[in-house]
């Protein structure tokens, strides 16, 4: 019968060759069970751990008190005093500097994807130079950009000066902190959005447009018509990825504008710097944990959102 053999009780067994489905599945198991224990140690428990904690009234002295959800009460409630900033404007802030770094990032990411997937020397070259700024420190990032905002002998200043125009203090300015802060961003993450973007750009089969150049069309139809649906799938990646990256923005902020005695501080602090702050220079622990489980709500709404709008705006190639 084949590769199949009858027993004497007419009931037919595994095949041959075949290892038993216990077996299989605990080598399954075994390979993955690595990532699940990381998973488990480093992402899940420590959620519930924080979800606990914002529920506590917890200090460096004496032991956390449990005192239920005043901590959101309190966060939800609480006014912006002198120094300090209330949750709604670390919000907009954060929503802000959203608006300013996705968008222009992507578009800037699959500008220059488009120029490099054709054929141009030394695009090796310019590949490497804009992923560059990935793989440096973000500390090194933000102090060599404060030196460039620098309002009296800053490079961007003296440039401006050489056209007749006066710079400003741009990273001490309440108008013009935060958009310094997002043009760094920009400037930092758009090489990795890049490389995905060309990636992407690459797997696209060149009969495409070889039947839209029969057709008459040109390379601007081209790129709408054929490009562009044909990469939505990456664009939707790289855009939940740095929506993501960018409501969870701190590092930037934080370094540089420290201090809360700067005038640009309630007009620059994210949602990041203020869980910092409350959580390692107030040691408000309790209070810290509410405003990371409120951004993880935010960036949850923000995910359920592109996900919805995935359905409609993703061309998947069948």
């Amino acid at each position: 019968m084949s590769d199949l053999t009858v027993n004497r009780m007419g009931k037919i067994p595994h095949r041959r060759g075949r290892k038993p489905w216990n077996q299989s599945a605990g080598w399954g198991l075994a390979l993955v069970a690595p990532t699940i224990i990381g998973l488990c140690v480093l992402n899940i428990w420590p959620f519930f751990q924080t979800l606990w904690l914002s529920l506590m009234k917890y200090t460096n002295v004496g032991d956390p008190k449990y005192i239920g959800f005043e901590n959101y009460v309190k966060m939800l409630t609480k006014t912006a005093t002198a120094g300090s900033v209330s949750i709604w404007q670390a919000t907009g802030n954060t929503l802000m500097f959203v608006l300013l770094t996705v968008p222009v990032g992507v578009f800037i990411a699959l500008v220059l994807a488009t120029l490099l997937n054709n054929r141009i020397r030394g695009k090796n070259v310019y590949r490497g130079i804009y992923f560059l700024p990935m793989v440096v420190a973000p500390a090194a990032v933000a102090f060599v950009w404060k030196w460039i905002f620098n309002s009296d002998n800053g490079i961007l200043n003296q440039f401006l000066g050489l056209f007749g125009i006066k710079g400003t203090t741009w990273i001490s300015d309440p108008n013009t902190a935060l958009l310094s802060c997002a043009v760094i961003n920009v400037w930092s993450a758009v090489g990795y959005d890049l490389v995905l973007i060309l990636a992407g750009l690459q797997s696209i089969s060149r009969t495409y447009y070889e039947a839209a150049e029969i057709d008459g069309a040109g390379p601007v139809a081209q790129f709408f018509h054929i490009t562009i649906p044909m990469v939505s799938p990456t664009l939707f990646f790289v855009i939940l990825m740095r929506t993501m990256t960018s409501l969870k923005q701190f590092d930037t902020v934080y370094l540089l504008v420290p201090s809360r005695s700067n005038p640009a501080y309630r007009n620059a602090a994210t949602l990041m710097t203020v869980f910092y702050r409350e959580a390692f220079e107030k040691f408000n622990k309790g209070y810290a944990s509410a405003i990371v489980i409120f951004s993880f709500l935010l960036i949850s709404i923000f995910t359920l959102i592109q996900f919805v709008a995935e359905k409609k705006l993703v061309h998947y190639e069948e």
